[in-house]
């Protein structure tokens, strides 16, 4: 059987120590402030985005990888050996990664080259691919492993907390007197993910509250199934881990370990400072 080389972008939330460690090739996406553009992974992390956020007094625009950079990602696999290739796309519907990775395939004729839209984004997409490197070094084949990865959809349960309405006002998804009032009463909403999109699932008063009913809605999605991966993805909020490790850690019997990562800045420019989510994988 022949080798297999994993490639993802960085919109699945690891970091390039991490990726490094697996073999995985990490493609950055690209976030702009006017004419200043930084690689996420390498040039810019949730810290010095958000430093340049209040620089500047707006929110940058994020590009997707180019078909190049997913060429010479390709490029690069298959000069280090790679017999196939199977690249893990953040969701098409936020993105246009995925659309980027299926141009640079076409330079690759005859070459077996397999584009997955991931559907998801963050943990969930990370998760993908710590598998199909776990499945790669047990031996499977690639259509095992895209078989495996295409259940990840149904199996997902990601939800999160806003610490606040100011960037998404910045960005234009609320106004910035709903912005302002719900930071007046204190209100922190709740997402989910649906269709790969973070979208808003109810409105809770205070940090304490909206941490607490995000590990409801969390054993609520789950019901009886059993947990295989569990994770909290942050924006500068290690306090906000804490506390959510504590809550999961009281509410919940977790048989395995809590993985902690940076949401990166792709992500975070759109979920803000002090945002705070748990994303969990059942059999």
């Amino acid at each position: 059987m022949g080798k297999i080389a994993i490639i993802t972008d960085t919109d699945a939330s690891l970091s390039n120590e991490i990726a490094k460690q697996m073999g995985v090739y990490l493609v950055p996406i690209v976030i702009n402030f006017g004419n200043e553009s930084y690689k996420v992974g390498g040039e810019i992390d949730d810290k010095k985005l958000f430093q340049l956020i209040d620089k500047h007094g707006d929110l940058p625009s994020t590009a997707a990888p180019s078909p190049g950079d997913f060429t010479k990602a390709f490029q690069k696999a298959f000069d280090d050996g790679a017999d196939e290739i199977i690249c893990i796309c953040v969701a098409s519907t936020i993105s246009a990664t995925y659309s980027a990775a299926l141009l640079a395939k076409d330079h690759f004729e005859g070459k077996q080259i397999h584009i997955i839209d991931s559907r998801t984004l963050t943990m969930g997409q990370g998760f993908m691919v710590k598998q199909a490197v776990e499945m790669v070094r047990l031996g499977a084949s690639a259509q095992e492993i895209i078989t495996e990865l295409e259940s990840y959809v149904e199996r997902l349960h990601i939800f999160a907390s806003l610490a606040t309405l100011k960037y998404l006002a910045m960005g234009g998804r609320v106004s910035s007197i709903q912005a302002g009032m719900a930071d007046t009463l204190n209100i922190k909403p709740i997402l989910t993910v649906k269709d790969g999109k973070l979208e808003m699932l109810e409105k809770i008063r205070t940090t304490k509250k909206s941490y607490a009913r995000m590990i409801e809605v969390l054993i609520e999605s789950i019901g009886d199934k059993k947990i295989q991966k569990i994770g909290i993805m942050h924006v500068v909020n290690p306090e906000g881990v804490q506390k959510v490790q504590e809550l999961l850690f009281e509410k919940m019997e977790l048989p395995v370990q809590i993985e902690v990562v940076e949401f990166t800045p792709g992500l975070s420019v759109h979920g803000g400072l002090g945002f705070v989510g748990v994303v969990a994988l059942t059999e």
